[in-house]
């Protein structure tokens, strides 16, 4: 019985056994790359290359291979698939940075510990979009409780506090990471734009870390105003956390004014956007009279004069 290296060196002999008898046969040539190349020659030596490329595969291959690493499509931003990508999260990612958000740990970044280069819009949409109707809900209960022994309080619904609730909130979510984003960028430079963070991640960090005021807002109906603002700080402290420990490390390297300053900027802008929102939902109305009270009657009394 003939060994398999002695066939394989049988079949080349054959093959060059035809190509000595007829020049012009066909021949296929398999390379690494997964290409077919038949090559055929004409009369004169002359000939034309055809090949087979298997490129469709590699295609599926690498869009597989994206999908699983997690990687957002590059499609124009006037696509449905564009703005989608934002949004491809699920709820154990959603759960592990609002986790994050409400427990910051010393020496930790938000960024690099929750989001991992994967930041989406759900989470901060959503938060914005709770603590908006809380916010207003428990400040129309807590006046509604505040009052409830007044019998000059007649108790009407005030549906305007909602769009001025969600001016504030996505003004303040929005806006000020716009801002954010573009000084550091500006700061850091062409060289250092590598090690920065995207615009997507400082809107993913301030809209998780929001999060932390939507049950603070529903503690607040309590009509105790020193616990209400035990927990205002206690909010402050959590939430401002998470904000400093995430951008520290992208402003420390620049001079210490500048760091310090945009530090105690992102802190200062924190702390107003809460007691502005305490201050406006839920301020004790002081009661003043309108009008003077009747003074009591008073008795004259005319002596009669004698004649």
């Amino acid at each position: 019985m003939a060994s398999p290296n002695d066939l394989q060196f049988q079949e080349f002999e054959e093959a060059a056994e035809l190509l000595s008898a007829d020049p012009g046969a066909s021949t296929l040539s398999t390379s690494a790359s997964n290409t077919i190349t038949p090559a055929a020659a004409a009369g004169g030596g002359e000939g034309e290359d055809v090949k087979l490329d298997l490129s469709e595969d590699e295609e599926g291959q690498e869009e597989s291979s994206e999908l699983l690493g997690g990687q957002k499509p590059a499609g124009g931003f006037w696509t449905f698939e564009y703005y989608q990508s934002f949004f491809n999260v699920d709820t154990v990612q959603v759960l592990d940075r609002v986790k994050g958000s409400v427990m910051p740990l010393p020496g930790s970044n938000f960024i690099k510990h929750h989001l991992r280069s994967n930041p989406d819009l759900y989470g901060p949409f959503w938060i914005c979009v709770t603590l908006v109707f809380s916010v207003v809900i428990s400040g129309n209960l807590s006046t509604f409780l505040s009052e409830m022994g007044n019998p000059s309080y007649h108790y009407r619904p005030q549906f305007h506090r909602v769009t001025i609730a969600a001016v504030v909130i996505f003004m303040y979510a929005w806006l000020v990471p716009i801002a954010l984003w573009g000084f550091l960028t500006w700061r850091q430079g062409a060289e250092r734009q590598i090690g920065g963070y995207t615009f997507l991640e400082t809107v993913c960090v301030y809209g998780y870390s929001l999060f932390i005021y939507i049950p603070t807002s529903v503690l607040w109906i309590i009509p105790f105003e020193w616990l209400r603002w035990t927990l205002i700080l206690f909010a402050m402290v959590i939430s401002g956390s998470v904000l400093v420990l995430t951008f520290w490390p992208a402003v420390r390297d620049d001079t210490k004014v500048m760091s310090v300053a945009t530090v105690v900027t992102i802190v200062v802008l924190h702390t107003l956007l809460a007691i502005g929102c305490k201050m406006y939902f839920f301020h004790i109305e002081v009661h003043v009279p309108t009008t003077a009270p009747t003074p009591p009657p008073l008795h004259i009394t005319v002596a009669a004069t004698p004649h």
